[in-house]
């Protein structure tokens, strides 16, 4: 509690970084922000081409299919390699003045859970324009599991930005295990098509539960199983705890390694 009224009373610097990384992030850009709607869309396209007509899955409306598991996995997988700098590229903020270090891999999360957010604007609008409606019953789970994806990615950037500071080579190689991460998990394909022998390693991964969730609820119109539901509740929030103790565990050498 103690830690949570530290945060609170820091929360405008909170807003303040999310707001610089927003802006900085497509400043240069001729597109701007324009880019959080194209960058899904592009891969989109890609992926269809692929797996539609290459590669075929024989999945009615493969597009929406994939549509509305890539969104979430992209937060998902930037956070995962990008956050990996969350603490290093502010050495000298941390260096200078106290704060609570919590709020450097806080701050980069949210920043990319606003950019998931205005994405699916468009996954709203492609569900539409498919002709496949939403179920509102089932859009009421969305921020349930939209909370549950926050809370697990926050969870991974802690470890992730912590350990960096002392293993500066981490964040290429976590580049390399989202790629292998992202065809572990049902993005491309129905969870369906894993070996049935398999099929209970891969429920380990909390990004298999959520991403069944968003599908459930987008691309089937229907509420999401609680059983999958609550896997995702449990695996999501035991990684949030791990990486909130590590960090606080690792914090404390961050000066020194800078």
């Amino acid at each position: 509690m103690k830690q949570l009224r530290e945060l609170w009373q820091y929360r405008e610097m909170v807003f303040s970084l999310v707001r610089r990384d927003l802006k900085s992030r497509y400043r240069d850009s001729v597109l701007g922000f324009l880019w959080m709607f194209l960058n899904p869309l592009l891969q989109l396209c890609i992926y269809t081409i692929v797996f539609s007509i290459i590669m075929r899955m024989n999945i009615e409306k493969f597009y929406l299919f994939l549509f509305v598991a890539l969104v979430p996995w992209i937060f998902f997988s930037t956070c995962l390699s990008g956050g990996a700098k969350a603490v290093l590229n502010e050495k000298d903020l941390v260096k200078k003045i106290y704060f609570p270090r919590e709020v450097l891999p806080l701050s980069y999360t949210i920043s990319q859970f606003v950019n998931m957010l205005l994405s699916f604007i468009v996954v709203f609008a492609v569900v539409l324009i498919s002709g496949m409606g939403l179920n509102l019953k089932a859009l009421c789970y969305l921020p349930l599991i939209m909370l549950i994806e926050f809370l697990f990615a926050l969870g991974v950037v802690y470890i992730a930005s912590a350990l960096t500071v002392y293993f500066r080579d981490l964040e290429p190689f976590l580049q390399i295990v989202a790629m292998g991460w992202m065809y572990l998990t049902p993005i491309v394909y129905p969870v369906d098509a894993v070996p049935e022998k398999f099929v209970r390693l891969f429920y380990l991964n909390p990004m298999t539960s959520i991403t069944i969730a968003y599908r459930d609820i987008l691309y089937y119109g229907k509420v999401p199983d609680m059983l999958t539901l609550l896997n995702a509740i449990i695996l999501g929030v035991v990684v949030f705890i791990v990486g909130k103790i590590l960090f606080a565990v690792l914090q404390k050498g961050f000066a020194r390694e800078f």
